[in-house]
């Protein structure tokens, strides 16, 4: 059957016949019980070297760059927005009023922190938004310098908008 598999493939594919008879001939590797059970007793670097190869390295060496975390910090202020808003549709698909229940919590001791959680998200977010359609109108503006002090600047200016909501 498998040969002719191989000759079906190789005149579908027009493969040169020496190419199909490699393919036929390719001896099938088996790890035996005791093998496998030495290579799980190994790990990563053991076998590594032990076949001469380099261990490559992990990723969390590498320090990552402001921009990149700046990036980060925007998706996951999107993501923290969606989960809020979808709490409040949740409430109202429920038949609650999500009105009086921000009222309640806006009168709580929680208020601070109920607007830290609302504004550094929503203001971090938008800012990001902002500095990307400035990117997407001036290419020719962005350079590794302005892209990293973009970054301090939607961080400053996420920080500093937070700081006057949470004050009010």
């Amino acid at each position: 059957i498998l040969e002719k598999m191989l000759a079906f493939a190789s005149r579908s594919l027009r493969l040169r016949p020496s190419l199909a008879n490699s393919l036929a001939m390719r001896p099938m590797t088996v790890l035996s019980k005791q093998s496998a059970e030495e290579y799980k007793k190994q790990n990563y670097t053991q076998r590594m070297s032990s076949k001469n190869m380099p261990v490559s390295p992990h990723v969390m060496i590498y320090a990552f760059p402001v921009v990149a975390w700046g990036s980060v910090a925007v998706r996951a202020t999107g993501v923290m927005l969606w989960a809020g808003m979808s709490g409040i549709a949740c409430l109202s698909a429920a038949g609650v009023d999500p009105v009086p229940v921000m009222q309640s919590v806006g009168d709580s001791s929680l208020a601070p922190a109920a607007k830290l959680c609302v504004a550094f998200p929503l203001t971090y977010h938008f800012l990001g938004g902002v500095r990307h359609a400035y990117w997407d109108a001036t290419p020719e503006a962005v350079t590794n310098e302005q892209v990293e002090r973009a970054s301090y600047a939607v961080a400053g200016g996420a920080i500093c908008a937070t700081a006057v909501a949470c004050v009010l």
